[in-house]
């Protein structure tokens, strides 16, 4: 049956009716796309969730959808929920706050005066100028004894607020920054503060020398979990039964475009990249490997797909695969 004659007969349904027969035509109209992903030799799962419904999904190469897989980088946009939910308990003071006023006694002495200039904001929209402590410096940090003090004082590679230097170090000085403001760890926030979102869950979480939560790496969860957290973003920080989480405010800040992606030119807010994709707005977080959360607002549209975690995704053009993948699900859609 043809489309326009699908939507015709969906108009003389009852709403519950139309709402089942709009998710199986969906359902129908992706699987072609779904079915070409196979193609995909690294790429796990897809979820695809129109207005709050999941309406199609896959599991590839092996993988089960109720798998866990290490999210990596895409972590770093729950970290930067994190903070807004302690911007709104007002445990910190917004993201202008210096973070001297809760890190000053991890500082190196005779430190770099540029570190009193270094803000909250500068950390999540990966501004914060200091040396980056991703790609080859990933493994020397790690190694280390005091991950906070060890990025605190490695230098500066460029001026807080200017162009991006993407580093995990960053992320991580925002889970100390909660730690340490909170009096609680970074894994007691997350489970006490997204307790009312169904379906989301954090499980093993790396830790650094001194215990405190590694933000924006080494995270396990479902990819029904990152749906989960991705629907919270979608529906402007509220459960499906309309409990606030998050506020409306900080969801803006954070897809508020602040610099431009050393990796592909795509914009950059609070640990969300920004992109068009079949002309409509795309806000994405994306993990090494391809572990990727897309939200498209003027769509009702969340997707979710996670892949191997082994495996590169950027130079090899597999992250520009999943692009693809995407730009057709909203295509579909």
């Amino acid at each position: 049956m043809k489309r326009r004659t699908v939507l015709a007969a969906l108009a003389t349904l009852p709403f519950a009716t139309k709402v089942s027969a709009q998710s199986s035509n969906v359902r129908q109209e992706l699987d072609p796309v779904l079915d070409r992903s196979g193609s995909l030799q690294t790429l796990k799962t897809v979820i695809v969730s129109v207005d709050g419904k999941e309406v199609a999904s896959r599991a590839y190469n092996g993988a089960a959808l109720n798998g866990s897989t290490n999210i990596k980088s895409a972590s770093k946009s729950i970290v930067s929920a994190l903070v807004g939910m302690a911007i709104d308990r007002k445990i910190l003071e917004g993201a202008d706050q210096p973070i001297a006023s809760v890190l000053r006694t991890d500082f190196p002495a005779n430190s770099d005066p540029r570190l009193e200039r270094v803000t909250i904001g500068n950390l999540l929209s990966m501004q914060a100028g200091l040396a980056r402590m991703s790609g080859p410096n990933y493994g020397r940090w790690v190694a280390s004894r005091n991950w906070v003090r060890t990025a605190l004082g490695s230098g500066f590679d460029g001026e807080p607020g200017g162009t991006m230097l993407y580093s995990t170090a960053s992320t991580h000085l925002l889970s100390a920054i909660l730690t340490k403001a909170s009096g609680r760890s970074t894994l007691s926030l997350a489970r006490d503060w997204f307790k009312p979102l169904e379906g989301f869950s954090i499980g093993s979480w790396e830790r650094d020398p001194q215990g405190i939560y590694l933000g924006g790496n080494q995270m396990a969860m479902t990819a029904r979990s990152l749906l989960a957290f991705g629907e919270l973003y979608r529906r402007g920080g509220v459960t499906k039964d309309g409990q606030r989480l998050l506020s409306q405010s900080w969801i803006d800040q954070s897809w508020t475009q602040r610099t431009n992606s050393v990796f592909n030119g795509d914009g950059y807010g609070y640990c969300w990249f920004i992109k068009e994709m079949a002309g409509e707005k795309v806000y994405y977080a994306w993990g090494y490997g391809g572990q990727m959360l897309y939200i498209v607002p003027s769509k009702a549209l969340s997707v979710v797909m996670t892949s191997r975690e082994d495996a590169p995704s950027a130079r090899t053009g597999y992250r520009d695969a999943l692009h693809a993948l995407m730009t057709d699900i909203i295509e579909t859609v």
